[in-house]
């Protein structure tokens, strides 16, 4: 094997082994406890309970406000825009229109352990709410999400919504679980439907 071939095999190697150990510390971060009300392969019913968000808006299209968002929550959560200690990171990170045209919400869910008042306070852009207990439908799917794959999937979700008389309280949300390190087929996405 020439040193090229061997360099890039390498380097193949060292990012496998790598994004293998970005796939087990995500799988391991904590995520939102909830009851499965209805569990049908891909399409579930959830009752969450309420949770403590840390929240951002930024403007642009779905990946550049969400690569945003994530930045500016990540800084918040790692105590570099703020003084003191760190945050755990936990999964998904979520996202969501907001009520202005062109403006993204990003939203990480805090530690379930933390209340409002053990979290630091805020930094610039930052904003925490609770997002009060619901139900939400979820349709579950792989792959690297593009915004014709959340299309579709949050179309599925709404037939069969539809098919078992379950009423939408609101607009659709996305779900992200791994990292973009993460090979498409492995990562763990979901549209979200609050239920009334």
């Amino acid at each position: 094997m020439g040193k090229a071939r061997w360099i890039a095999a390498a380097a193949a190697g060292t990012a496998a082994v790598a994004a293998a150990a970005y796939y087990l510390n995500e799988r391991n971060s904590e995520k939102p406890d909830y009851d499965l009300l209805i569990d049908e392969g891909r399409f579930a019913l959830r009752a969450y309970p309420a949770m403590m968000m840390a929240e951002t808006v930024q403007q642009g299209q779905r990946e550049t406000a969400l690569g945003n968002g994530f930045r500016v929550l990540a800084d918040y959560i790692f105590a570099r825009s703020r003084p003191g200690r760190k945050i755990a990171m936990t999964s998904p990170v979520m996202s969501e229109r907001a009520e202005t045209d062109g403006e993204w919400r990003t939203r990480f869910v805090m530690p379930a352990k933390l209340h409002k008042s053990d979290l630091p306070e805020p930094a610039p852009g930052v904003t925490l709410a609770e997002q009060p207990a619901r139900k939400v439908a979820a349709i579950r799917f792989s792959g690297s999400a593009d915004d014709e794959m959340l299309a579709e999937n949050e179309a599925s979700l709404r037939e069969w919504m539809a098919a078992n008389s379950l009423e939408p309280a609101g607009d659709a949300e996305y779900a992200f679980y791994n990292s973009p390190f993460i090979p498409g087929p492995m990562r763990r996405n979901e549209v979200l439907i609050p239920v009334a």
